[in-house]
């Protein structure tokens, strides 16, 4: 497994990191038991991943803790979130939710705890209100750095985090991006690298890039938009299934190797598929001339994160 240096923080993670929310939740919702999730991530462990990435609303801090039990804490790099849409955050209910994600984790610290999900509209007041309350746990040791992710679906253009990196007060950013939807590289990823903040990914394999059916059905609907040109696109994605595993193979090497991208997350509910995704990214990178065309390909989509048309 390649590991790198998380920004800022300092901190070396592997360049995959299990996301324990998304379809699968580490296996809770695709049948398996709270133990069997928990082995699934430890299998990860065993791999060489060590960082994983949860949230209170996803219901996996337990099976993260659970796993954690018995490994070198130390070892493992633990980020966890505090929902922000919808929901009205005060220090009251923030510092509620950080010592009950902690209890949940079973552990005196988390090394990464973001304000989740964080539209434009609610950033200005959550650094004004919350903000200091998460730089008082970081002075009590209840936290190590603090970081951003941001509500993709709603904010296609990454406002928020163009905000959030004018104020330079994050650490780490986790960043909707993926080959069909390329535009945080120049929104996002040029200014994070400036400043030293780290990234991880999130959306690097959605629905559009399950499965080949599934990617010509989008990429219809953008050639029909007009954001992709009919011309680009006559053997696609034939060249690409050519040189890669699969269209997630392709997928994750893509976000791996983005130049200012330091963790894509990889969602797993099954041994079989953790397995594949381990591979996918033990392989080499994609080719100078590959990576090239796919950026031009998709140079002009802006309008879907991958996930619906």
């Amino acid at each position: 497994m390649q590991t790198t240096i998380l920004g800022r923080t300092g901190l070396t993670v592997s360049r995959m990191g299990v996301g324990a929310g998304g379809p699968s939740q580490i296996g809770r919702k695709t049948g398996l038991s709270e133990n069997e999730s928990a082995d699934l991530l430890r299998h990860a462990f065993d791999q060489g991943v060590n960082f994983v990435d949860t949230a209170e609303g996803y219901g996996t801090e337990p099976i993260v803790g659970q796993a954690l039990q018995g490994r070198d804490r130390s070892s493992i790099i633990v980020s966890t979130k505090k929902s922000t849409r919808r929901q009205e955050v005060t220090a009251q209910t923030l510092q509620a939710s950080l010592d009950q994600s902690l209890q949940n984790l079973g552990t005196d610290y988390i090394d990464l705890y973001n304000l989740h999900g964080v539209v434009p509209q609610d950033y200005p007041r959550l650094v004004t209100d919350i903000y200091p309350i998460l730089q008082k746990a970081q002075d009590q040791g209840k936290i190590r750095f603090v970081g951003l992710s941001e509500m993709f679906n709603e904010d296609l253009g990454h406002t928020m985090l163009q905000m959030a990196l004018t104020d330079d007060l994050w650490d780490v950013l986790m960043v909707g991006f993926n080959l069909l939807n390329q535009t945080a590289r120049e929104k996002v990823f040029a200014q994070a690298m400036e400043q030293n903040v780290g990234i991880q990914i999130m959306f690097a394999v959605r629905k559009a890039l399950s499965h080949p059916d599934n990617l010509r059905a989008f990429v219809a609907d953008l050639v029909q938009k007009g954001q992709i040109a009919p011309a680009d696109i006559d053997d696609f994605p034939a060249f690409l299934l050519a040189q890669t595993d699969s269209l997630p193979d392709a997928a994750y090497r893509f976000c791996r190797d983005e130049p200012g991208v330091h963790i894509v997350l990889s969602g797993t509910g099954n041994a079989e598929h953790l397995d594949a995704n381990l591979a996918s990214f033990a392989q080499l990178s994609l080719s100078q001339e590959t990576r090239d065309r796919l950026k031009h390909i998709f140079r002009r989509v802006d309008s879907t994160t991958g996930q619906s048309i």
